[in-house]
């Protein structure tokens, strides 16, 4: 057991963890939540919960975004649902099966506690969106419903059409906005966080950059927060908004933070697949839709029939031959490497032969197409738009692309880093999926953070500091930090050279994607290594960044990015080559079963790999994982 990561794992039965421990720890009374200013970095579904809820509890508030309004941040792209154990439907449902299902589909590299505890929360969350009026899907009796998603053979995924996520956050922003009105929130638009300020070891605030005007400013607290998302940008391409980036994670990273499982990123199975080589990113359609989709390739290679002229007989419904059980429902990383597989083969469709149909020919017989459209009709429209073919006609084409990033900032069961007084909640940091997540568990887990967790586990952290004002922005801690920021600006627009960062950042994401994408090898992922390092010496050496620092520069935010990327891939790939096992999206080609599934080696990997940040390379630290309540299995979706 690593000495340095303490994750405070309360004692007691499962069930009891999160009681016990809300019990046990220390409290900052209402009056003197007054007393104290937290800063939260992030508005998408975990931030604005989070700030609302803090600054509902009495907290001061500063939060932070780099869009000129919250309803911007990217969880507003999630499509599907989320998910909890309310079995409204009867099936069989509870707190224990999410767990269960959640950590199995992690493969078994992912807190017990941690988990648990998400799955409790999980159904306060669909009470605490219905009050808020998140219009979620009903029943013809006015229920609300659920439909099924990957990993599981319930019904508990909660959803608004195709509009989820962008609902939740119409909530949550609603939340936000409220405090805002009140006072107890101050909200800061348009400013990128760019430094982390430590003194004496804990956090005491952080450095931004205004992108219109480019005025770099300090702002200091008791407790900063980051809800700052993932880091699927670094491939390029991907199903992220363009803007995502790791800057914030990164920055905090380098102050001595841990960043804990990088190489866990999940790569979705329904994606539109790309056209040419110079799109800069990907479009997500709904894991929802494999619940009405199936999913096929034709069995002849040499096959030029349209789709629908194709008989059953010709076809190949993959996942349903290989998973009879759960058919197209099976996990994210399992449907992605099967499709990956046949397209490999030489059976994808579209005009690149890079994709497989996901087909609502059976279920428009069966249910009719206003049925259909009642559940999706968004999406479609959407798909529609996006490729000029009609899905209602013809099947949608998908392939597996970039999304969710399983890797964060490593946090205790409190959700605090390594670093005293910085906590990581959502998608930043690494903590409640394993090496893959469910569908419809990330906006549980962002809210579940936001709404549920942290507002309780922060005063266990505040309460130590009562009466103590914030280090003030004159101290040299700030004044390091701003330097550092300001020196960084002025070397990014001295660079003249003849690329433009998005050239490099293309570059930088054919090496990730293809020695640490869907497939990760030895000999590739040495390759990435020495191919990361030399192209960051090119990026540094021939990268133009023209304009000014005054004004708005997206070519200067890029290259703080980008540059950022290039340490992060390097990190990732180190990870992937060091864990010489496959478990969930962590695919490794020399470690898989004689059917191509993923082969574990809990012997040797059953820990959570935190890595300490370091100029001359980072240091590996070991979390080591206990079961107590679940039996580690070869994962069978069959």
């Amino acid at each position: 057991m690593d000495t340095v990561l303490d994750a405070k794992i309360p004692e007691g039965p499962l069930a009891d963890k999160w009681d016990n421990h809300r019990f046990s720890m220390k409290l900052v009374n209402p009056a003197n939540k007054r007393k104290y200013r937290v800063i939260v970095v992030g508005t998408g579904l975990a931030g604005a919960s989070a700030a609302a809820t803090m600054g509902e509890l009495g907290y001061h508030v500063d939060v932070f975004t780099y869009h000129d309004s919250p309803r911007r941040a990217h969880s507003i792209a999630a499509q599907g649902g989320i998910n909890a154990a309310k079995n409204y439907q009867g099936d069989g449902d509870s707190i224990f099966r999410l767990f269960y299902d959640t950590i199995k589909g992690g493969d078994y590299r992912s807190r017990e506690a941690n988990v648990y505890r998400l799955a409790q929360v999980s159904n306060e969350i669909i009470d605490q969106a219905a009050a808020q009026g998140v219009p979620f899907a009903r029943e013809y009796g006015g229920t609300l419903d659920n439909r099924s998603f990957g990993g599981a053979q319930v019904s508990r995924t909660f959803y608004a059409r195709g509009q989820t996520g962008q609902q939740l956050l119409i909530g949550a922003y609603s939340a936000l906005m409220r405090q805002v009105a009140a006072g107890s929130v101050t909200m800061h638009t348009r400013s990128e966080m760019l430094e982390v300020v430590k003194k004496d070891g804990r956090a005491v605030g952080i450095v931004t950059r205004d992108l219109a005007t480019g005025e770099v400013e300090a702002h200091s607290a008791h407790a900063v927060v980051l809800a700052t998302g993932g880091y699927s940008n670094v491939y390029y391409l991907s199903t992220n908004a363009m803007y995502c980036n790791a800057t914030a994670a990164w920055r905090a990273h380098r102050e001595g933070a841990y960043f804990a499982n990088p190489s866990y990123t999940q790569i979705h199975p329904t994606c539109i697949p790309s056209s040419d080589e110079f799109q800069s990113k990907l479009t997500l359609m709904s894991e929802s839709l494999r619940n009405d989709g199936r999913i096929w390739v034709p069995k002849n290679p040499d096959e030029n029939r349209p789709a629908g002229d194709i008989p059953a007989e010709d076809r190949d419904y993959f996942l349903e031959r290989k998973y009879p059980a759960f058919g197209n429902l099976v996990p994210r990383d399992v449907a992605s490497r099967n499709a990956k597989t046949v397209v490999d083969e030489g059976r994808g469709v579209g005009d690149l032969k890079n994709g497989v149909y996901l087909d609502f020919s059976d279920s428009i017989d069966r249910l009719g197409a206003d049925t259909i459209e009642e559940r999706y009709g968004n999406l479609f429209e959407m798909y529609e738009r996006i490729t000029d073919e009609n899905p209602y006609k013809e099947p949608m084409r998908i392939f597996p692309a970039p999304h969710y990033t399983m890797g964060g900032l490593w946090v205790d069961y409190n959700l605090q880093t390594t670093v005293p007084g910085l906590f990581a909640i959502g998608e930043a940091n690494f903590s409640d999926h394993g090496a893959n997540r469910l569908g419809a568990s990330a906006l549980m887990q962002g809210l579940a953070d936001g709404y549920f967790v942290l507002p309780y586990t922060i005063g266990d952290y505040l309460a130590d500091w009562l009466n103590t004002e914030p280090v003030g922005t004159d101290d040299e801690s700030f004044s390091a930090a701003l330097g550092a920021v300001s020196d960084r600006t002025e070397m990014w627009l001295s660079k003249n050279g003849t690329r433009t960062v998005d050239w490099f950042h293309r570059e930088l994401g054919k090496i990730v994607w293809d020695h640490c994408g869907m497939e990760r090898s030895a000999e590739g992922l040495e390759k990435a290594l020495s191919e990361i390092p030399a192209l960051r010496e090119e990026f540094y050496a021939d990268v133009r960044v023209p304009g000014s620092g005054d004004t708005i520069n997206s070519s200067l935010e890029k290259a703080g990015r980008v540059a950022d990327f290039f340490e992060l891939a390097e990190l990732m790939c180190r990870d992937a080559l060091d864990r010489n096992e496959s478990c969930g999206g962590h695919f490794r080609v020399e470690s898989q079963t004689e059917e191509g599934e993923a082969l574990r080696d809990d012997e040797n990997y059953t820990h959570v790999s935190a890595y300490e940040w370091g100029d001359s390379g980072p240091t590996l630290h070991k979390e080591e994982l206990e079961f107590e309540n679940v039996t580690l299995t070869q994962r069978s979706y069959k």
